[in-house]
């Protein structure tokens, strides 16, 4: 396993993780899918969503796979009239990831960060690994420490 940009970088904060590697299919990329894959159940791993908000500009959400971001929440929580999802096509250019790769942990530029409350059910957490193929297993407060996210009631 070569490691990635989100592991090294963990690395050099003192981070443990566990890299979980899981077998990628081009025609589904779904979260679940994922969570099947690598045997965690689907509320214990989170995707990383980027979002564009009217007031704060580049925002990012991680919430359990199975679930969808509420738009209103999220716009309330950051203080935005209105937040859209970024665009596939935007996805690399703004974050340095790929769709289906894209981690909280390590993107180009220092975005705030919202993640779902119901992460403090578990003691650790998935997120992307920065590839596909590739999954992270940490401890929740440490991650949510390190990223500097804001939990909040942002999906249902």
């Amino acid at each position: 396993m070569n490691k990635t940009n989100a592991m090294r970088l963990l690395d050099q904060a003192g981070i443990p993780y566990n890299a979980m590697e899981y077998e990628v299919d081009e025609d589904n990329l779904s979260g679940e899918h994922v969570a099947m894959q690598i045997g965690m159940p689907k509320e214990q791993v989170f995707k990383t969503l980027v979002a564009k908000g009217d007031r704060i500009g580049i925002v990012v959400f991680c919430i359990p796979v199975a679930l969808e971001l509420n738009l209103k929440k999220a716009a309330m929580v950051t203080g935005d009239k209105k937040i859209e999802m970024l665009h596939v096509k935007d996805i690399l250019a703004v974050t340095g990831y790929i769709r289906g790769g894209c981690s909280p942990i390590g993107m180009k530029k220092k975005y705030p960060i919202y993640m779902d409350e119901t992460a403090i059910l578990f003691d650790e957490i998935t997120v992307s690994a920065g590839v596909r193929g590739y999954q992270l297993c940490v401890p929740r407060e440490l991650l949510v420490e390190y990223i500097d996210a804001t939990l909040c009631d942002i999906a249902e």
